[in-house]
């Protein structure tokens, strides 16, 4: 083999393994993407169907009700304009609270119920994620507007 060749072949093997590289990394950040909803973008339909991602809001006040096993528990996530009902199987945070801040991670199902496999509160009285103050920001921009309407 010539020189130049095997000068090209370690450039051409070099890029290969690099687009190699690449794809294994984007690959990898497209799996662990979460992306944020309020409730009332999951009740319009811009939540994705079988992936997860986190809602927000805050717990519905006297939506919390325990199974008799002690680990499940639904309640309701709002945004004040919307409300997105939650199963979660675990052990909640200390902090979870009716009319407190929460963000949940899980998936959607078909039924509309919102099944999380992380539950994450507000951690004092001053602090909301986020997310989840911009979400009820706007809803409750939206209700003004409507009745205002």
């Amino acid at each position: 083999m010539k020189p130049r060749h095997k000068k090209l072949a370690i450039i051409i093997g070099g890029v290969a393994g690099l687009s190699i590289v690449a794809a294994l990394v984007l690959n990898a950040f497209q799996s662990n993407l979460v992306f944020f909803f309020s409730p009332s973008q999951i009740v319009s339909g811009e939540a994705p169907q079988g992936r997860s991602f986190r809602l927000g809001g805050m717990v519905e006040e006297g939506s919390v009700k325990r199974d008799t096993d002690g680990l499940t528990v639904q309640f309701k996530v709002t945004d004040t304009a919307q409300s997105i009902p939650v199963t979660y199987k675990g052990i909640l945070p200390d902090l979870f609270k009716e009319g407190k801040g929460v963000v949940t991670e899980g998936k959607l199902g078909a039924d509309g119920i919102f099944r999380a496999d992380q539950v994450l509160a507000k951690h004092d009285e001053n602090y909301m994620p986020p997310e989840a103050a911009h979400a009820i920001e706007q809803a409750q921009k939206a209700q003004k507007t409507l009745v205002t309407n």
